[in-house]
C-alpha cells in the first residue's frame, strides 16, 4: 500500500479527555476516530489490525470444531424477557421499537439469540456435544465510556456456545477452552492470567476471566505469590481467623453510651478491639426487601456477594430516614437483636450474617436505640440470622483459602473470558432440550466463551509501545514493512526508482508493506510517522545508503540499524519476518 493513496492521518496532538496509553497512540496513529462517546471508526490500517486478530481466534476456534456464524444485531425483547434478562442488566441494556411497535434489544451478548436458534430444531444426544461461535457487534448503554477501546458503547466480540448433555461432558470443553484461550492470547504477545471472577447478568454458578496485568485495568483481583490462587476482588475469598469463639458466653447487656455513630467511635468508647464489634448495614434491593447485612467489625461487606446470597439484581443504602420510619432503628445504632419484633406487616427486613460471626463471642454493637448499646451479643443465642454464608470483601495481606499464601492485589484488563451457564438458559427457555438416549428430553448443559476484540487490540498498544508510539508484535502488525523513500522528489537521484523496484518486489512475494511515497514530507517526519505506527521493520532508501548499493534496517523495538545490500534485501527479510 502507498501511503499517498491511503487514508491514513497521524496526528501530533493528543485530547486531555484520552486517559489511556492505547486511546492516545491508536487516535494519533491513524487507527481509530472517535465518533461520539464510546463509538468508534475504525480506520483502514486499524481494521487491518482487528481483522487480523479475528484470523488469530477464528483458526484457534475453528480447531477445536467451533462453527462460525451469525446472529441478527436485533433480539426480540420477548427472548430477554423470558430469562428476565430485561430487569437484570439495568442500564446497560439498549432497545428500539421498529416501525410495528415490536420492541427489540440491540444485542449486549448472545445467550438468548443462540438457544432461541437451537430449540427451533430437535435434536438428539447423537448431535451433542455442538459449538457454535460469532464475531459480532455489540452494544451497552455504559454509564461512562472510556479509555478509548477499552470501555465502549459498541464493540466487536468473539462470543461462542457449547451445548452438552451433562455437566461432566462440560467440564472437558471448560478446560480445554482454558488452554485455547491461553494460546490464542499468547499468540497475539498477551500474557494472561486465569481468574475467578463473577458470572453477572450472564448467569450460571461459575466464570473465569482472562486478564492482562496493567494499572490501566479497570479488573481488580487478587493472586498469590506461587499462582495457585487468583480471583476478582468481587468474588475472593480467604481464611478468617478465630478470634475468642470459644470464650465463655457473657450475659447480654444494655449499657448507656453517648457516642458517635463510627464504628470507630465505638471502638474507642468500649476500649474493646474493633473485630469483637458487629458491623451493620442496612440495604434494600430491586424487590424493596431491607437486607440487613452484619458482619464481623474489622471486615468490610462485598456487595457482589450479598447479591449472590440473596438472589438479588441491585442493592443502594438504606437512608437515615428509612432507617428510623421503616425499620424503627437508628443510624449508627443497629443491631440484629430484637429489630424485626417492630417492624409492621409491609416492611420485609432479611438478616444475612457472615460466617465470620461464628469466629467471635461476646461481641459488642447498637441496640437500634440512640446512645445505647448492647455488650455480650452472641449469634444463635441472641439473634438468629435468615441466611448465612461468605459476604466478606478480601484485601490485601489476607490468608488465601487452604494455606496458599497472602493475597497479593493486581489490577488488570478483562479480554476474554468463560462460563459455566449449566442449565441456566435451557430452564428459563420453553424447549431447549435434546432427546436422550432413553428417549426423554433434557435441558442442555451450556457454557459461553466471549473475547472483545477491540478491547484486546487496545491492550497490545498498553503492553507494547514507547515515548515514539506502537511497537506491533508481528503477528497483528497491519503492516510488515514500513518502507520509506527518503527525497525521492528529485528526479536526478534514483532513489525513487529503486524504492519502487523495492516496493514491487515486496508485493510480488507476498510481504505487506506499507511504502511512505509521499514527496513533500520531511524525512523527520516520516521517520517520526514510522515510529509512531509501530509496524516491527523499517527499510529506508537514500541517496547515503545507495551510495553503498544498499538500504537501511531497523527493528521497531530495536536502536541498531543495519545495512543489508540490495541484493540480499529477500533474503535477510525471509530470515527476519515470519513469511
Amino acid at each position: 500500500m502507498r501511503f499517498s493513496n491511503y487514508f491514513l492521518k497521524t496526528s501530533k496532538t493528543t485530547s486531555s479527555d484520552d486517559k489511556s496509553v492505547s486511546a492516545k497512540l491508536l487516535k494519533q496513529g491513524g487507527f481509530i476516530f472517535e465518533s461520539v462517546a464510546g463509538r468508534y471508526y475504525f480506520l483502514p490500517i486499524g481494521h487491518r489490525v482487528q481483522q487480523k486478530i479475528i484470523a488469530f481466534i477464528k483458526k484457534e476456534m475453528d480447531a477445536v470444531n467451533y462453527q462460525e456464524m451469525i446472529t441478527p444485531v436485533l433480539h426480540p425483547l420477548e427472548l430477554w424477557k423470558e430469562t428476565n434478562r430485561t430487569n437484570t442488566t439495568g442500564f446497560e441494556l439498549m432497545k428500539i421499537k421498529d416501525r410495528r411497535g415490536i420492541e427489540f434489544a440491540l444485542g449486549g451478548t448472545a445467550e438468548e439469540m443462540f438457544v432461541d436458534l437451537v430449540r427451533q430444531f430437535k435434536s438428539s444426544y447423537r448431535d451433542l456435544p455442538f459449538r457454535l461461535y460469532q464475531f459480532s457487534p455489540k452494544f451497552r448503554d455504559e454509564l461512562r465510556a472510556r479509555s478509548g477501546l477499552l470501555r465502549v458503547r459498541e464493540f466487536i466480540m468473539k462470543d461462542g456456545y457449547s451445548f452438552h448433555k451433562d455437566e461432566k461432558d462440560f467440564k472437558i470443553e471448560y478446560e480445554k477452552m482454558k488452554k485455547v484461550y491461553f494460546k490464542i492470547f499468547n499468540r497475539l504477545g498477551l500474557k494472561t492470567e486465569i481468574v475467578e471472577s463473577d458470572n453477572g447478568y450472564i448467569g450460571g454458578e461459575y466464570c473465569h476471566e482472562f486478564i492482562v496485568e496493567s494499572e490501566i485495568g479497570e479488573s481488580k483481583y487478587f493472586i498469590t505469590k506461587n499462582g495457585n490462587y487468583a480471583s476478582h476482588e468481587d468474588v475472593a475469598v480467604f481464611e478468617k481467623e478465630i478470634k475468642n469463639k470459644n470464650e465463655e458466653q457473657k450475659p447480654l447487656t444494655e449499657v448507656q453510651a453517648k457516642r458517635g455513630v463510627t464504628m470507630e467511635d465505638g471502638v474507642n468508647f468500649h476500649n474493646l478491639p474493633l473485630w469483637q464489634q458487629i458491623k451493620d448495614v442496612l440495604f434494600i434491593d430491586n424487590e424493596n426487601r431491607f437486607i440487613l447485612a452484619i458482619i464481623r467489625g474489622d471486615l468490610d461487606v462485598n456487595e457482589t456477594k450479598l447479591l449472590h446470597l440473596i438472589k438479588a439484581v441491585n442493592l443502594r443504602h438504606a437512608t437515615d430516614e428509612e432507617i428510623r420510619k421503616k425499620i424503627k432503628s437508628e443510624p449508627g445504632f443497629i443491631s440484629p437483636v430484637n429489630i424485626k419484633n417492630e417492624l409492621n406487616e409491609q416492611t420485609k427486613l432479611i438478616i444475612v450474617a457472615d460466617d465470620s460471626l461464628r469466629t467471635i463471642a461476646n461481641a459488642y454493637g447498637g441496640s437500634n436505640k440512640k446512645n445505647i448499646d448492647l455488650i455480650n451479643v452472641n449469634i444463635d443465642r441472641d439473634y438468629n440470622p435468615d441466611i448465612e454464608g461468605d459476604i466478606a470483601l478480601a484485601k490485601v495481606g489476607y490468608d488465601a483459602k487452604n494455606g496458599m499464601g497472602k493475597l497479593i492485589e493486581k489490577r488488570g484488563i478483562e479480554v476474554g473470558n468463560i462460563f459455566q451457564l449449566g442449565y441456566h438458559y435451557s430452564n428459563l427457555m420453553k424447549g431447549a432440550t435434546f432427546v436422550d438416549s432413553d428417549g426423554k428430553e433434557k435441558p442442555f448443559y451450556m457454557g459461553c466463551y466471549g473475547i472483545g476484540i477491540g478491547r484486546t487490540m487496545a491492550t497490545i498498544v498498553e503492553k507494547f509501545h514507547d515515548v515514539k508510539g506502537i511497537i506491533w508484535p508481528e503477528s497483528v502488525a497491519p503492516f510488515a514493512i514500513y518502507l520509506i523513500g527518503l527525497e525521492i522528489k528529485d528526479d536526478k537521484l534514483r532513489i525513487k526508482k529503486e524504492a519502487e523496484k523495492i516496493y514491487n518486489s515486496l508485493q510480488k512475494n507476498g510481504i505487506e508493506v506499507l511504502y511512505d511515497d509521499r514527496e513533500d514530507i520531511r524525512p523527520g517526519e516520516k521517520f517520526a510517522d514510522a515510529d509512531l505506527i509501530g509496524i516491527p521493520l523499517r527499510v529506508v532508501v537514500s541517496k547515503k545508503t545507495l551510495e553503498q548499493n544498499c538500504v537501511e534496517i531497523k527493528k521497531r523495538d530495536e536502536e541498531k540499524v543495519r545495512l543489508v545490500k540490495l541484493e540480499n534485501l529477500l533474503q535477510f527479510l525471509e530470515l527476519n519476518l515470519k513469511i
